[in-house]
C-alpha cells in the first residue's frame, strides 16, 4: 500500500489527544453509605472493572476513528503498474473522436454527447493543478496547447461533429507533440473512439513510453446506407444530348433495406427518380437520363432518405455544357476532304485543320480530339507531346499513310502504351465484327442485328493485338479500329490509311461519322464534376480567364474566401484546403456578376462504412502502455480512471471505517451504563 500524500500521516500525533484525556479525566463519584460494608465493596469491585473495559473500548474507537480520517486524507492506494511514479502535476491529452460516424445512436443519445460525457469524466478524475490537451479530427491550433481544468471543460464542451478524419497514428504523434511542451514526466493519452477499422492504425505509431488509453464507445444499432460516387456515362456533355448519370449507393448494414427514396435536384426542379432496394452490405448502381437543355453550367444533388447518419445522403455534383467541341486534324500535305466533311457536318464541332510542320504543342489541351491523318513521320517531340496529351485525358485518331515511318509510329505507340504497326499489306479485305458493347458503338444502332454495311480495304498495316479493344474486326479475326487507354485518355488506332485508294470508311457514314463523335465526346479531359473535402486540396481553373492581375475569388453558402492561387501559363492551380469545411456549392469568380466555374465538394465517404473494432478485438492491440476501458461501464467512470491512473484507491473505505468507529463509540456511551 502506498500513500499520493504520505505528509499527511504526521497527524496521527493527534491520537495522543484522546490518550490524554483518557489518562486525566476522573469522574466524581457520590457517597451512599450502607449499613452491609461488605456489599458495598463487592459492588465498588464489579463496577469499577467494567467501567475501566468501557473506557479503555471508548478509547480504542475514537483512536481508530481519527486514524481512519488521517489516513483518508493521505490517500492510500494499492498502485498498479508505475503508479509510483505518478505524484505531482500530470499532463493528460484526451481525443474526443468528432467525426460524422458519431452521430449514431447510443441508448438515448448520440455517440458523439456519450464521448464528451466520458471527456468530462475523465478530467474529473484529475486535480485542480494538472494540465490538459482537448483534441479533435479538426486539429485546429487552439487544441494543440495544453490548458487549466475549466478550459478544458469549456473546449469538451463546444466540441461538435464535423468532416474531418484522421487516423490514430497521426492523433495520437500530435498528442504526443503537445504532451512533450509540459515538463512532468507524468503524461497520458485517452482516445475516446467508436474505433472504426479504416481509422485504427495503432500498430504504426510506434512509441513504448507515452500512456495509452481505449475508451470505445459502440452504437446500439449499426445501419446507413450512402451514395458512394456519382459519374456520367460519357464525360463529355452535349447540348440536347441525353447522357446517362450512373449513382453508385451502398447499404452498409447489415439488414436489407426496401424503398429507399431517390430524388435529383436540377436544373431548379425536383425529379423523384425512384425506389431501391438493397441487400445487406451491397451495392446497387442505378442509372437517370439527364439531358441538358442549353450550354452553360449545370448544379445538380442527388438525395437518397436515410437516418440516422445524413451526411452521406446528398451528393452534390456540377458539369458544363460546352457550346463546341473543339477538334483538331494534324496533316501532311492536303487535309482529307472527306475527313473534313464528316466533321464539318457535326455541328457541335469545331474543326482546325494544321499541317505537320510548325505545330503549337501548347494548344493541345484545348482539344477534345486529334485525328492524326497521313503522317509520314511522327518526331519525338511531337510523340512526347501527344503521349502526355492522352495521359491527361485527350483522344487521339491515327490514320497512317502507305508508306509510314514505321519506327516513329511504333515508339509513340510504345510510349502510350499501345499496339504496334507491322509490315504493310496489299491485300484486300473485308470487315465483318462490330463491337456494339464498347462505348463508341454502343447504342449507335437501334437494331445490332441488321445487316450494316462495314468497310472494306485493299491494304493495311498487320496491327498487332496485344493490348486494348478490338471496335472493328476484319473477316479474318485481325482488327480493324482498336481502343487503347492510356491514362485518362484514348489512343484509337486504324490499321488502313484513310485514303480512299486503301479504305471505303470514309464513305462508310453509319460507321464512320459515329466513330468522330464518339471518339470525342469520350476524351477523359473533361471537369471534374464532384470533389470530397479534405482530399481534393487544389482545383484548377483556365488563367486565360484571370484579368489582369486580379485575383480568383470563391464563394460558397455561407462564407467568401480568396484561396491561394499559383498560375502558369497553361493551367491555374487554387488552393482550397482547410478552407471548405461545409458539402455544397462553390463558385470561382473574377468578378461577382460572372460566374466562371461551379464546384461541387462532398464529405469524405470513409465514415459511411460502420465497421467497428469490439472491445475484444481491441484487446489485440494492447500492451504494456496500452490499456483499454470496458466499453460497457457505466457507473462512476471518473473513479475508473483514477484507478487506472493511481491504482485501487482505499481513502473511500477509511472514511468508512472512521464513521463506523465514531458509531461504535456512541453505541458504547449510550447503552452501557
Amino acid at each position: 500500500m502506498q500513500f499520493v500524500f504520505p505528509g499527511f500521516l504526521w497527524a496521527l500525533a493527534v491520537l495522543a489527544v484522546p490518550v490524554i484525556i483518557h489518562l486525566f479525566y476522573f469522574r466524581r463519584f457520590k457517597k451512599v453509605y450502607f449499613t452491609n460494608v461488605a456489599l458495598l465493596k463487592e459492588v465498588k469491585e464489579e463496577s469499577s472493572a467494567r467501567s475501566k473495559l468501557r473506557n479503555f473500548l471508548v478509547l480504542l474507537a475514537r483512536c481508530l476513528a481519527l486514524s481512519a480520517l488521517v489516513l483518508a486524507f493521505a490517500q492510500p492506494f494499492l498502485p498498479k503498474n508505475d503508479a509510483r511514479i505518478k505524484r505531482g502535476e500530470k499532463a493528460v491529452s484526451i481525443f474526443v473522436d468528432n467525426s460524422f460516424s458519431m452521430n449514431a445512436q447510443s441508448k438515448d443519445v448520440s455517440l458523439l454527447e456519450k464521448a464528451k460525457m466520458r471527456a468530462r469524466e475523465i478530467v474529473a478524475a484529475y486535480a485542480a493543478d494538472d494540465r490538459f490537451q482537448i483534441l479533435t479530427n479538426d486539429f485546429d491550433g487552439r487544441s494543440q496547447r495544453l490548458v487549466n481544468k475549466d478550459d478544458a471543460l469549456n473546449l469538451i464542451e463546444a466540441i461538435k461533429t464535423g468532416p474531418a478524419v484522421q487516423t490514430l497514428s497521426k492523433v495520437l504523434t500530435l498528442q504526443r507533440q503537445t504532451l512533450s511542451q509540459s515538463k512532468t514526466v507524468n503524461k497520458t493519452v485517452f482516445l475516446i473512439s467508436d474505433f472504426q477499422k479504416n481509422i485504427v492504425d495503432l500498430k504504426r505509431f510506434q512509441d513504448s513510453v507515452l500512456e495509452i488509453n481505449l475508451v470505445p464507445l459502440q452504437a446500439v444499432q449499426e445501419k446507413n446506407i450512402a451514395i458512394d460516387s456519382v459519374w456520367f456515362e460519357t464525360p463529355v456533355q452535349i447540348v440536347n444530348q441525353t447522357n446517362p448519370l450512373v449513382a453508385r449507393i451502398h447499404n452498409y448494414s447489415k439488414e436489407d433495406v426496401e424503398n429507399v427514396k431517390l430524388t435529383l435536384h436540377y436544373d431548379g426542379q425536383d425529379k423523384p427518380v425512384g425506389m431501391i432496394s438493397l441487400k445487406a452490405n451491397a451495392t446497387v448502381t442505378d442509372t437517370i437520363p439527364l439531358t441538358a437543355a442549353k450550354t452553360g453550367w449545370y448544379t445538380a444533388e442527388l438525395e437518397i432518405t436515410d437516418y440516422p447518419i445524413q451526411f452521406d445522403d446528398h451528393y452534390y455534383f456540377t458539369f458544363n455544357v460546352p457550346a463546341r467541341l473543339n477538334v483538331l486534324t494534324i496533316y501532311d500535305g492536303a487535309p482529307n476532304r472527306f475527313l473534313d466533311a464528316a466533321l464539318q457536318s457535326v455541328k457541335s464541332f469545331k474543326v482546325d485543320n494544321q499541317p505537320n510542320s510548325g505545330l503549337q504543342y501548347s494548344v493541345f489541351p484545348n482539344y477534345q480530339l486529334i485525328v492524326l491523318n497521313g503522317l509520314f513521320n511522327i518526331s519525338s517531340g511531337l510523340a512526347a507531346e501527344l503521349a502526355q496529351y492522352v495521359k491527361n485525358g485527350g483522344s487521339v485518331l491515327v490514320f497512317p499513310p502507305f508508306g509510314a515511318d514505321l519506327n516513329a509510329y511504333n515508339g509513340f505507340f510504345n510510349a502510350a502504351q499501345a499496339n504496334a504497326f507491322g509490315p504493310f499489306e496489299t491485300v484486300a479485305r473485308e470487315v465483318s465484327g462490330i463491337n456494339t458493347d464498347e462505348f463508341i458503338f454502343k447504342d449507335v444502332f437501334t437494331n445490332k442485328n441488321a445487316n450494316l454495311k462495314l468497310p472494306t480495304t485493299q491494304g493495311n498495316y498487320r496491327l498487332a493485338n496485344r493490348t486494348g479493344e478490338i471496335l472493328l474486326t476484319y473477316r479474318d479475326g485481325g482488327p480493324f479500329l482498336t481502343k487503347n487507354k492510356s491514362g485518362k485518355g484514348n489512343l484509337y488506332i486504324c490499321a488502313a490509311p484513310l485514303d480512299e485508294k486503301y479504305s471505303a470508311l470514309s464513305r462508310n457514314g453509319e460507321i464512320f461519322i459515329p466513330l468522330l463523335y464518339k471518339a470525342a465526346i469520350s476524351s477523359g479531359k473533361d471537369w471534374k464534376i464532384a470533389y470530397t473535402i479534405g482530399k481534393d486540396d487544389y482545383v484548377e481553373v483556365d488563367p486565360k480567364n484571370r484579368a489582369g492581375e486580379k485575383e480568383f475569388r470563391m464563394k460558397g453558402k455561407k462564407e467568401e474566401f480568396i484561396p491561394d492561387q499559383r498560375i502558369t501559363n497553361n493551367k491555374a492551380v487554387l488552393n482550397v484546403k482547410g478552407a471548405i469545411k461545409d458539402a455544397g456549392f462553390y463558385q470561382a469568380f473574377i468578378r461577382p456578376d460572372s460566374v466562371l466555374y461551379q464546384f461541387g465538394f462532398n464529405f469524405d465517404r470513409r465514415e459511411s462504412d460502420l465497421d467497428y473494432y469490439d472491445a475484444k478485438a481491441l484487446s489485440g492491440f494492447t500492451r504494456a502502455n496500452i490499456h483499454l476501458f470496458d466499453a460497457a461501464a457505466e457507473a462512476n467512470f471518473t473513479a475508473l480512471v483514477g484507478e487506472q491512473n493511481q491504482g485501487t484507491p482505499l481513502w473511500r473505505w477509511c472514511v468508512w471505517l472512521a464513521l463506523a468507529f465514531l458509531a461504535i463509540e456512541v453505541l458504547l456511551l449510550r447503552f452501557w451504563k
